[in-house]
């Protein structure tokens, strides 16, 4: 899995910590919206007297709580045994109970560059290519929920800025290796929330993390720099890669920090981190509370996605939107299979991963005078003027390795007799990729050729490696396995690696990015977009090593990883732009004008490929790749409310009640008329009709009309065809009828989705949305 970013589904189990003698867990009880303003000593005391009602004694409920959530929405975190959680979830108050699981993870420079000829921006220098308005992020405030940060990276200096903004309500929680002078003008809060955490797996052992604010594993430093990393030149990761100037998309905006994230004990702890939801619900709470602009949250659950009541990041942004704040989060890391992607409420902007226009070309030469072109940062170097003996590693397996995965390098599974002093061919699958490195290395070998297997198709990401090594292509590998199989004495040589710009095509989706259909509510497109989020530097922890494995003791200040984690900042921060250039557009609004002016479009302007070879379409990559400056003045957008999104809840699956002050209408809208920027519609029988509503944040007397690209064998027609706008603000309505073409009817198509589209334009502006028809 990519970057080491998205770990694994934990299941909750009994806790070892407990405020009674049962042995209870940590739950969420959900009770909508706050009734009216009211002080939080008031909602405090509502919440143990709720827990008053299921606990022995009021000592005994005052000791459970752990978290009272009182700024955006009404709730709290407790220790409760299964009874006591379903007897509050009878309770005509209560939305939903359910426990806080570990089931959360991290989805785990150039890349700012590169968005600037995805404008069609070629040619000019790099500053240019940021949005216009960059420099008027300076107040605006992003929350980001993650491992923490790395206080003295160059990244997150101070220099320039001004005073932090009045409106700041946050603090900056000391801790281990922390203390208020680690906050500053740039990182201008910071905060730790680790009760749920400790709950089920026991005190922090402060040897693998710290009990601070301070990262100690580098992802969300990585993440935090994305966003709003700090002008920095002269930067380069392990080994001179990528080397050139680091900036974030909107350097100039302030930092919130909100650690929520921390290691799963084990082995190696160093390598998983998991996140709680009643400690993320806390962080989203206290971020809305403390006054942030956006939120940037690179974590995600695997697995079925629960339903929107029992997620908290789901609950923590539906309350965070009804006030505004923007909400980005990234849509995982288990594609090309469909149907993996995550984080899937209409109020949040989920994003996908791709790739950018640069590689780092590492040439493997072999013995019969052929040079495959691999990739890598490794900067290790095999002995010069000499070749090496090349093997697969399924014929240097030890006996007993189970017979899928011989090629894979799992630890242990190497005979030093059969590749000591050479290089090692292993496949990418089950493990890590750098772990594969230091099996090859644990069993003798000079060097790793990692290559991909069918699913990973052309996608390579990059890794520094504790020893010699490259990375390869499906097609690739499959030419050096013929070689190794059709000679005697196969060998080889590892060049150099040096980094390439320009690498065309580009973006390609990455295979790693989880794709749709959206399991909870098909009738919403998921991801909504992507970004850049393979092998992208940024800054890192130097309390983590590259690799993050036990052994390597190699200290950097930017490292490259890949990950939807990597692209999810790089539009959390065009929404920071957003914000800054439209402090009055609503968090809908800022989705819309993000979605509607992405481009399906390759820097050649060819169709956005996949890794494997194959045309992209909305389950890969949604709208299609963001073009911040284009968001800037999208023209059109497709706002929505909180009610909008509540009635969304009512009618969506199981129909869900999400604030009890806002009972559901026995006939609620249909899912597919929330006043979405895109339009998916499944299961329909004869033909659909969908309504949508379009506000003009452009000039006065606009005039816009629409063109339609249908999706095959069906129709698809809007009306009116045309719309006019008399002034900036003012709303109009129409329809998109979908209907199977006579020829269509009945028959059964070989896709599970048919894509087209409709876009409005006035000369200017394009606003486009995909339909997408899923196929029963």
């Amino acid at each position: 899995m990519p970057g080491l970013l998205f770990f694994l589904l934990f299941v909750f189990s009994f806790s070892t910590v407990s405020a009674s003698t049962k042995q209870d867990q940590v739950y969420i009880v959900y009770l909508g919206e706050h009734a009216g303003a009211r002080a939080k000593e008031a909602i405090l005391e509502d919440h143990h007297a709720l827990l008053l009602s299921v606990k022995g004694s009021e000592e005994e409920a005052r000791a459970s709580l752990l978290y009272s959530y009182k700024h955006s929405l009404n709730g709290f975190a407790a220790l409760l045994s299964g009874e006591e959680a379903t007897k509050l979830s009878e309770r005509a108050e209560v939305v939903s109970t359910f426990r806080s699981d570990g089931r959360w993870s991290p989805h785990t420079t150039r890349s700012w560059d590169f968005l600037g000829f995805e404008e069609g921006l070629t040619g000019l220098h790099s500053k240019e290519r940021l949005p216009s308005g960059a420099n008027a992020g300076e107040n605006v405030i992003v929350g980001m929920l993650d491992s923490g940060i790395w206080p003295e990276s160059k990244s997150f200096g101070d220099q320039g800025l001004g005073p932090v903004p009045a409106r700041w309500k946050g603090v900056c929680q000391g801790g281990d290796s922390f203390n208020s002078s680690s906050c500053n003008r740039k990182i201008i809060g910071a905060r730790y929330y680790l009760k749920a955490y400790e709950a089920h797996y026991g005190r922090l052992n402060t040897t693998t993390a710290f009990r601070s604010p301070r990262d100690h594993d580098g992802h969300g430093t990585h993440t935090a720099s994305t966003v709003a990393g700090r002008v920095v030149p002269g930067v380069a990761a392990l080994g001179g890669f990528a080397s050139g100037t680091a900036s974030g998309g909107a350097p100039l905006a302030r930092l919130a920090i909100y650690k929520v994230c921390w290691p799963i004990p084990g082995p190696n702890p160093n390598i998983e981190n998991t996140c709680f939801d009643a400690d993320m619900l806390a962080a989203m709470d206290d971020a809305v509370g403390d006054g942030v602009d956006v939120m940037s949250v690179s974590i995600g659950a695997s697995g079925r996605p629960p339903p929107l009541a029992q997620d908290g990041i789901a609950v923590g942004a539906l309350h965070a939107a009804k006030r505004g704040v923007v909400v980005v989060c990234s849509g995982g890391n288990s594609g090309p299979a469909p149907a993996t992607v995550s984080n899937l409420a209409p109020w949040i902007l989920t994003v996908g991963a791709s790739s950018i226009d640069r590689s780092f070309n590492s040439p493997i030469r072999l013995g019969d005078g052929r040079v495959i072109m691999g990739q890598t940062v490794t900067p290790y170097q095999l002995a010069a003027n000499r070749t090496y003996q090349i093997v697969y590693a399924a014929h240097a397996a030890v006996p007993g390795t189970p017979a899928n995965v011989t090629n894979q390098c799992l630890p242990n599974s190497l005979s030093p007799a059969k590749v000591r002093g050479k290089i090692v061919v292993c496949l990418r699958g089950s493990g890590l990729r750098v772990g594969k490195g230091l099996e090859v290395k644990r069993a003798g070998g000079a060097a790793i050729v990692l290559g991909n297997p069918p699913m990973y198709g052309s996608e390579v990401p990059v890794d520094a490696h504790v020893l010699p090594g490259t990375a390869v292509s499906m097609a690739n590998v499959d030419a050096i396995l013929q070689y190794i199989n059709s000679s005697a004495n196969p060998t080889a040589y590892l060049d150099r690696s040096r980094t390439v710009l320009d690498v065309k095509p580009s973006p390609v989706m990455a295979q790693f990015s989880s794709r749709g259909p959206n399991v909870l509510e098909p009738s919403i497109l998921k991801p909504d977009v992507t970004a850049p989020g393979l092998n992208i530097l940024a800054a890192w922890s130097e309390a983590s090593s590259p690799t993050k494995l036990d052994g390597d003791n190699r200290v950097v200040k930017y490292n490259i990883i890949s990950g939807t984690s990597m692209s999810c900042p790089h539009v959390s921060a065009t929404a920071v732009l957003l914000k800054a250039a439209h402090p009055d557009w609503s968090a809908a609004a800022i989705r819309s004008a993000i979605m509607t002016t992405a481009t399906t479009k390759d820097a050649e302007g060819s169709p956005i490929m996949n890794g494997d070879g194959t045309v992209a379409g909305p389950m890969d990559y949604g709208a299609g790749h963001i073009r911040p400056r284009h968001a800037l003045d999208p023209g059109l957008v497709y706002d929505a409310s909180f009610q909008d999104y509540l009635l969304f809840a009512c009618s969506s699956g199981g129909g869900e009640q999400l604030d009890r002050s806002f009972p559901c209408p026995a006939s609620p809208p249909r899912p597919y008329d929330l006043n979405y920027p895109s339009l998916a519609v499944h299961g329909f029988n004869g033909s659909i009709t969908v309504r949508r509503t379009v506000t003009n944040v452009g000039q006065h007397d606009a005039h816009y009309s629409v063109a339609v690209v249908e999706p095959r064998g069906v129709c698809v027609k809007v009306s009116p065809t045309s719309l006019s706008f008399a002034r900036a603000g003012e709303k109009k309505a129409f329809t998109v009828k979908i209907e199977a073409k006579a020829e269509r009817k009945g028959r059964r198509v070989n896709r599970k989705y048919l894509a087209g589209s409709y876009t409005w334009s006035d000369g200017v502006h394009v606003v486009s949305s995909p339909v997408v028809v899923l196929v029963p």
